[in-house]
């Protein structure tokens, strides 16, 4: 076992309920209408979550999708897209997550001075800079709320705000 999975296995056990509630009502970034989503999915067959290629797409009590990442992050793969046969979710709609990210500093490993780059590591945009080896940031600019870093984090410091579209 490495350091890093040391690290999440930890970081798994402190992850509970509340985490996965908050993400509820994170939704795939291809959506126009947020309304459709409680009109037509709840009577949708073709299910958006069986070709997601992360496995972050969940069905919740309501029938409706949400993006869990607490399990991974969204490479806006277009696959939930091109499956919705509702026209809930497509292709040219894409847009960035409606989520805010940021870490919560007094949770996170590294500002506590101890020396982590779990949230930098997966990050595909390049978005957590850095101040020296400590203090990572997210560069709101270059951060497109994919959530990759979430599940990566062993303490759960990193935080999701909904953006309401």
């Amino acid at each position: 076992m490495n350091r890093r999975e040391l690290f999440t296995s930890f970081g798994d056990s402190l992850k509970g309920e509340s985490q996965k509630n908050k993400e509820t009502s994170l939704r795939p970034p291809y959506f126009k209408d947020v309304t459709l989503f409680h009109k037509l999915c709840i009577e949708c067959e073709t299910k958006c979550d069986t070709v997601c290629e992360e496995d972050v797409i969940k069905i919740a009590q309501d029938g409706t999708p949400y993006l869990a990442f607490h399990i991974n992050g969204c490479s806006y793969c277009d696959e939930c897209a091109i499956a919705c046969t509702s026209d809930v979710l497509r292709v040219e709609d894409k847009k960035t997550i409606n989520a805010g990210i940021r870490i919560n500093e007094s949770k996170c490993l590294s500002w506590q001075g101890v020396m982590c780059f779990s949230c930098k590591d997966p990050c595909l945009d390049n978005a957590i800079d850095f101040k020296a080896m400590f203090m990572p940031t997210i560069n709101q600019e270059k951060c497109t709320s994919c959530g990759f870093c979430i599940s990566r984090c062993p303490t759960s410091a990193i935080d999701i705000k909904v953006i309401n579209s």
